[in-house]
């Protein structure tokens, strides 16, 4: 899992993708082991580093489910969640402060 992570992050990094945050949420009530969240330079960056992921992952990934748009994109890689969002988006919606939270087993604080 260790060297999946680094190979997700290596890639967003390499790509100028800025802010790369990893939060670890195994066994804490979520559907997912891992939630990675990283901001773009905007729309077309977004889906740029949706592109780099796709050809620096396959074939060892398999994308579960991609759900796209311009301002945010989350990939389903089964056990890790990928957030890709503009600076704008990342602000507005602050998935840090959940998943931090969740991460932290603090999930009842959130509501």
């Amino acid at each position: 899992m260790k060297n999946r992570i680094e190979k997700i992050t290596e890639i967003l990094d390499k790509n100028k993708a800025e802010s790369i945050e990893v939060f670890d949420l195994k066994d804490k009530n979520y559907f997912v082991d891992y939630a990675i969240i990283a901001s773009s330079l905007g729309s077309r960056h977004t889906l740029a580093l949706l592109d780099h992921l796709k050809k620096g992952l396959k074939p060892q990934e398999h994308f579960n489910n991609v759900d796209e748009s311009g301002d945010w994109i989350v990939i389903d890689l089964g056990d890790i969640l990928i957030h890709i969002m503009t600076p704008e988006y990342r602000v507005k919606y602050d998935m840090e402060s959940f998943l931090s939270q969740l991460a932290e087993g603090k999930e009842g604080e959130i509501l």
